[in-house]
Parts: C-alpha cells; structure tokens; sequence
C-alpha cells in the first residue's frame, strides 16, 4: 500500500510539474481543414498551430499542391478561416499557375536524365521497367504488369536510378576532397534538393534523375562539399566550383526547371516551396 501511495504522490508531481503554457495553449478539438471559396471552387486548406508563430501565415508545399495555414498559439479558428477566405484570390491563382501534374501512365513524357522517354503500357510482357531506343532516336520507358501499376512502377524505377546516380556522383566527389561518406538516401524532399549532416549522411531528391546530368553532378558536389565546409562560406563554394566548372549553369538550370520537376508522378500538381502570405 505504501508502495501504490508513493507512486501515486510522484505521479502528481510529475503532472503538476506540466509547463504551465503547455496546458495554457491546449484547444479543444480543432478542424484539421478549412474550406475556402473563391469564384465557385473550394480550395482545401490543412491548418496547424505552431508555438513560435507570430501570425497567421499560409503557404503552398512543393509535391503536395498543398496549402498549409499556420497559426498563433493565441490565434482562433474563426480569425483562421476569415484570413484564409481574404486571400482565396492569392490561393486560387498560385494554384493556376502551377504546372499540370503528370501521373506516371501510359503515353506520358518523363524527362529521365534530362532526355525524355514516352512511358510505354506493356501488360503482356513480363519483368517490371525497363528501356527501350528506336533507331530513330525515340526513346522509352517500358512497364509490365496491370495499368493500376504503372505510376508506383515507374516511381520505384526512378528512385532506384536516381539512387545508383547519386551514390556515383557523391562517391567521385568524395574522392576528390578526401572525405568519408557514411550513406546516400533518396526521398521526396519538397523545400531543398539535397541535405548533409555532419555525420556523413547525405539525402537527395530523386526527381534529380529528371535533369540533365551535370545538375545531378552538381548537387552531389554541393553536398559532399559540406562535409568540408558545413557553411556557404567563400571556402565553401570555391570548393563546388573547383569541383564542377557547370555550377553556375546548374544552379540556373534549376531556378528555371526546378519546379517543373515537381509535378511527375502526382495526381494532384506539384507547387512552388517559396509561395507564401503572411498576415
């Protein structure tokens, strides 16, 4: 019995020791969307409550097309929703000018390596992705297996091939600066193309298997470069371009190209990272 009323005594410590603002800022259920309308369409917008915002802001996430509205932690719901509706004009036409998502299917273009290749429906065939060239020089992307597949198929065939390229290019640019890598990942990063931790870890977007191959080679440089200078120092880039002569071009290739990128492989659109109203 001693034992069960001591528990209990640090239990009630433990609770009453809460940060007082934890417990000041909890809200009842809250709505996870809201719904704005502007000139007869409903845009979905997903609201969050941040602690270290200062106002209500809202932004549209690269490879999601989706519109994400932060709020105060003293901010309600209805100054939320009066806010979002103020600027369903900002949402609407950032939305339009986004490039038409291009689902992975069969007639499409997908620019592999910078090149484009016409995905090609083969369900009587057997294996997953491979490639095929016409003498012409037409090129293809090939996909066995039932049409509902296709899309994950050909998104699985890229990464793979966005992996092999870019645990190359890092590989050579290790060598050259004397480094260790510890690992290469790729994933669906939508606010930078390529991460490096201090560990040896570098990650990348796999949509860079769709530009040319000198923006691949440049961002694996720019990475491996970081595991000398973790800054943008002068050092820093005089080290990328040292390394790769086709920065400057690259990082052009990308302020124009690079959100284009973006909308292969979604069903719903791809969307700008830097897109955003605060208020």
């Amino acid at each position: 019995m001693r034992r069960l009323l001591n528990h209990l005594g640090q239990a009630a410590v433990d609770l009453s020791a809460k940060p007082l603002r934890a417990l000041l800022y909890r809200r009842p259920s809250e709505p996870q969307t809201i719904q704005v309308v502007f000139d007869q369409s409903i845009y979905l917008v997903r609201v969050r409550r941040h602690r270290q915002a200062r106002r209500y802001t809202l932004r549209i996430h690269a490879a999601t097309r989706e519109v994400v509205l932060t709020m105060p932690p003293r901010g309600s719901v209805k100054e939320a929703k009066a806010f979002a509706q103020k600027h369903g004009g900002w949402i609407a036409a950032r939305l339009n000018r986004l490039p038409a998502a291009t689902p992975f299917v069969d007639g499409t273009m997908v620019p592999l390596r910078g090149a484009d290749h016409r995905i090609v429906h083969r369900p009587g065939s057997r294996g997953t992705v491979w490639h095929e060239a016409e003498p012409d020089g037409a090129q293809f992307l090939c996909v066995a297996g039932k049409a509902p597949h296709v899309n994950r198929r050909v998104s699985d065939f890229l990464r793979r091939e966005a992996l092999r390229d870019l645990e190359a290019a890092s590989q050579r640019a290790a060598q050259q600066l004397g480094v260790a890598i510890k690992r290469v990942t790729v994933r669906d990063q939508s606010s930078r193309w390529g991460s490096c931790s201090s560990t040896g870890v570098l990650s990348y977007s796999w949509r860079l298997i769709l530009a040319p191959p000198f923006v691949l080679d440049y961002l694996a440089v720019h990475e491996v470069a970081h595991l000398v200078e973790m800054n943008h120092s002068p050092r820093f880039w005089r080290l990328v371009h040292g390394l790769c002569p086709d920065a400057a071009r690259a990082k052009a290739w990308l302020d124009v190209h690079g959100t284009d990128l973006h909308r292969y492989g979604l069903s719903g659109g791809g969307a700008d990272p830097g897109m955003g109203v605060t208020g």
